[in-house]
């Protein structure tokens, strides 16, 4: 008998994790199809490119400068070792644009603008406000959550290139400013050694992180529950899983663009 309720209990929980999987899916793929069929809501996406692009700007910055610093500082110590620090401007930008540059920038969208997305459509729904606009015929996924998603897609790749070129020229502060490697040597070992497809690939990570981050930010907002408690968990959740997602996703990506 308690094997039976341990396999009833697994079970039950398959079936919920594959309903919940199910509706997250059917989610995605109306928000997009929503996105690319008119008609457009272009004014709500050029509002939410503000809101997450030129918004995080500064945070992007900072994170990025401070990143490429810490990665010169550490990279010089230990290339100083083998007598190799003039390959430390390629270290840096390979680091950056191959990884952390994507990575990073997704989860400082995440805690800045997906958390919000969450909140402010979390809010709309237990105000009841969603189902006015369904009252009044306007289709809430295409007025709420499409122009979300694609602001994102639009903006990351864009903030990802931005972390990149600062975390370079901060990596060049403490390189060339600060430890007195020759700047030559800095921008001349990684013009050699970054390729397009470096580039390339940061850039599809940063959309495959950008889709993930609306998809489930706004998938957390739209079906709130339980007042002001349920979007507060809703918020926690919606970051956590963005950014476990992201984490997972990329190794993914670097395995099979690698």
């Amino acid at each position: 008998m308690k094997a039976l309720a341990v396999a009833d209990s697994m079970g039950s929980w398959a079936i919920r994790i594959t309903r919940y999987l199910g509706k997250m899916g059917l989610f995605l793929g109306t928000s997009l199809g929503r996105a690319v069929t008119p008609p457009y809501r272009l004014r709500n996406i050029v509002r939410q490119v503000h809101f997450v692009g030129v918004r995080s700007l500064g945070v992007i910055a900072l994170t990025a400068a401070f990143t490429g610093m810490v990665l010169a500082l550490h990279g010089y110590i230990t290339l100083r070792k083998f007598g190799a620090e003039g390959w430390l401007g390629p270290t840096v930008a390979l680091s950056l644009i191959r990884e952390l540059g994507p990575v990073l920038s997704a989860l400082m969208v995440t805690g800045r603008a997906g958390s919000a997305m969450t909140a402010e459509i979390g809010i709309m729904r237990i105000r009841e406000q969603i189902d006015s606009l369904e009252t009044m015929g306007i289709d809430p996924v295409r007025f709420l959550v499409s122009p979300r998603i694609a602001a994102l897609l639009l903006s990351l790749p864009l903030l990802t290139a931005i972390f990149d070129v600062v975390g370079i020229y901060g990596g060049y502060l403490v390189g060339v400013k600060l430890l007195g490697l020759n700047a030559g040597a800095y921008f001349g070992q990684m013009e050699s050694a970054v390729d397009l497809v470096d580039v390339t690939n940061g850039i599809w990570k940063s959309l495959a992180f950008a889709l993930i981050v609306g998809w489930v930010c706004t998938f957390k907002g739209y079906y709130v529950r339980k007042g002001a408690v349920g979007v507060s968990n809703a918020t926690t959740s919606a970051v956590v899983q963005s950014s476990v997602l992201v984490l997972v996703c990329d190794y993914f990506l670097t395995s099979v663009l690698i």
